[in-house]
This record gives structure tokens, C-alpha cells and sequence, in this order.
């Protein structure tokens, strides 16, 4: 995949510690790690892991202790915060387990907050039309479902037009119906948008979707696959 694809995310040597009460805890250890333009990772992996760390660092929700981060080949390892704040916004699309929806505005209108601080937002209503929602971008999150909170999330994160999107244990919360079309959501994004996609998740079903696995184990990378047929997530079952 690194002939023919453009680096956008590299981790050299990552490394991340915690300080606590018994010293230093190390969730983090030497990661290397290159994310391609237009590919859907998921990075699987136990509880406590190491997982969310990576994607919190890719992410600049979170800094790393040791080592280096390249963007679009520019060192990012120590960014300043208007570095951060730049990049959160303009490169970054962010999809969590929990929708993070504002309940007093309308689907649409969760959109649209988030598309005017962008400079070349996707128009609103075509986020909203591409993850299935058009008759329902004039409810309030109450009025939808657990599955329609989270295509309204993930429309959020399109419209910015992102480099790249970080899902944390997206379906979590949802059964298998909604979590299905949760996929395909995403699924259509990487195809049609041809944005790079890289998805958290606990449930090994999910992994066949993506073009690349990551498994991590005890803060490390324990195993990288290659999936040259990337299954449909209709074709997914659990």
C-alpha cells in the first residue's frame, strides 16, 4: 500500500506516560505507525489497550510524551495550541460513542453550527442527504434515534470536508440494525469522499470492513493486516 498511497498521519517511535500515584504509567510504547490517504483502518484491541491514546494523539485531543508525528510530512509532534486548535478544525472530523449533539437545535442545525467556523464546508443539507437523513434534518435529537443521532454526528464531521475522520467506538451504543447502517455510512464516506477513516472499535466483525487491522496490545502494536477484500458491512453479522 505504500507504493501507489500518500502518507498523511506518520507515528515514529510514539511513546505516551500517565503520572500517577504509584509513578509512571506507560499506555503508549514505541508506536510506528503510517496512515494512508483514502484507507479505513480500525484499530482493535482489549480495554485499556492503548487504542483511544492513538487516536486522541492523531487526533490533538492528546500529546505524546517521546517520539515524533508527521502531518502531510510536517512535524507535528509539539504543536502550539493555535497549531491544535487549526488543525482540530480544519483537518480533523471527529465521530465518539457518544453523539455529543446539541439538544436544542434541529439535525440540520448541528450541521450547520460546525460548518460555519469551516472556511470550504460541505453545504449542510448535502452532509445531512449523505449519511440518509433529509427527511429528518428538522428534528431535535430527542424526536431520533440512537442510530439517527449518530449519522446526524457523523455529518457533522463530513461537512468539514476533513482529511481525515477518527470514529471511537461509534456502534457501541447501537444494536445490530443501527449499527449496520451506521457502517454503511461510513463505508460510502471512504468510497465516495475517498476520506481516510480510522475507526476504534472492540467488536472484531466490524474489522473486516477495513482495508488495513490494527491490533494493539499492552500499549504496542501487536499486528498489522492487510485486507485485500474488505468485506460490505451488509455483508457484517454479530
Amino acid at each position: 500500500m505504500s507504493e501507489d498511497k500518500k502518507v498523511i498521519i506518520s507515528l515514529k517511535d510514539v511513546t505516551r506516560e500517565f503520572n500517577t500515584g504509584d509513578g509512571k504509567l506507560e499506555a503508549l510504547k514505541a508506536i510506528s505507525l503510517d496512515i494512508y490517504e483514502g484507507e479505513f483502518v480500525a484499530i482493535l484491541g482489549e480495554s485499556g489497550c492503548g487504542k483511544t491514546t492513538i487516536l486522541n494523539i492523531m487526533g490533538g485531543m492528546d500529546h505524546l510524551t517521546n517520539g515524533t508525528m508527521f502531518l502531510d510530512g510536517k512535524d507535528f509532534s509539539h504543536p502550539s495550541p493555535d497549531e491544535l486548535t487549526a488543525y482540530r478544525r480544519n483537518y480533523i472530523g471527529f465521530v465518539f460513542q457518544d453523539y455529543h449533539l446539541m439538544p436544542n437545535l434541529t439535525a440540520l442545525e448541528n450541521v450547520t453550527f460546525v460548518a460555519e467556523l469551516i472556511p470550504d464546508s460541505m453545504p449542510p443539507e448535502e452532509a445531512i442527504e449523505m449519511v440518509g437523513l433529509s427527511e429528518r434534518k428538522n428534528n431535535y435529537p430527542s424526536q431520533m434515534s440512537g442510530g439517527q443521532q449518530q449519522r446526524v454526528s457523523i455529518a457533522r464531521a463530513v461537512c468539514k470536508r476533513p482529511r481525515l475522520i477518527l470514529a471511537d467506538e461509534p456502534t457501541a451504543a447501537l444494536d445490530f440494525t443501527t449499527s449496520i447502517e451506521v457502517l454503511q455510512v461510513f463505508e460510502n464516506i471512504v468510497k465516495q469522499n475517498k476520506t481516510t477513516v480510522v475507526m476504534v472499535t472492540h467488536n472484531n466483525e466490524i474489522s473486516k470492513m477495513a482495508n488495513r487491522v490494527i491490533r494493539i496490545k499492552d500499549g504496542q502494536i501487536a499486528e498489522i493486516i492487510e485486507n485485500h477484500s474488505p468485506s460490505s458491512a451488509t455483508d457484517l453479522s454479530w
